[in-house]
């Protein structure tokens, strides 16, 4: 799981070049819109999972995203655990009080272990996505993402593996800076564990049942 750069949406050429040799404007000038895009990798199987929002990705809208692919995932395999590696940024640190309310909320409701493993700082680009992310450079690069729908499109004609990703633009506002107060946050802090040492890097949580 890994959030990339923003993406100006507008007459503008990735790369400083247009393929299809029309004019393109500098990128200094205001976009139509920004475009932030967070995304979900599954390197067994090849799958990428690309949201795309025109508000912020905060950790709300990183479980949402995570809840909307669970509800096919589980209809495919078998699973008891997920293991999530990602980077410690500040919307999904171990550390972010919303974050770890709404996944131990996701994993009490669906019944399932939760394994989040972070990379040490400096080290993201270990992390499979990141790769991904350099193809989808590469495959729009010169082109011209002057509309949303071009910017979906193109992020859903790469390929990784010979697969196309699921791309799609999530709607709504995500505020951020919500966060729990000490009290409840402590609550929270009895439900999971942390691995001793790399306390901020290494969580479990556990599913319960009622």
């Amino acid at each position: 799981m890994d959030a990339k750069a923003n993406v100006n949406a507008g007459p503008f050429s990735r790369g400083g070049h247009s393929r299809q040799r029309e004019d393109a404007s500098d990128h200094d000038f205001a976009p139509d819109t920004i475009l932030k895009l967070f995304g979900i990798f599954l390197p067994a199987h090849d799958e990428t999972y690309l949201y795309f929002t025109e508000s912020n990705i905060t950790a709300d809208f990183i479980v949402d995203a995570l809840e909307e692919l669970w509800s096919s995932l589980k209809k495919r395999f078998e699973l008891h655990t997920l293991v999530l590696n990602l980077d410690n940024g500040p919307e999904n640190s171990s550390r972010r009080t919303q974050f770890i309310k709404r996944i131990v909320d996701f994993a009490q409701r669906e019944h399932i272990d939760i394994n989040l493993v972070y990379y040490p700082p400096y080290r993201s680009k270990h992390n499979p996505v990141e790769r991904v992310w350099g193809i989808l450079e590469k495959h729009w690069n010169g082109e011209i993402l002057y509309s949303v729908e071009k910017v979906l499109g193109l992020a859903s004609s790469m390929k990784w593996n010979g697969k196309n990703p699921a791309a799609r633009l999530v709607k709504g506002i995500y505020e951020r800076g919500k966060k729990l107060s000490k009290k409840i946050m402590n609550r929270y802090e009895e439900m999971i564990e942390r691995t001793e040492g790399i306390e901020d890097w290494n969580v479990n949580i556990m599913c319960f049942s009622d």
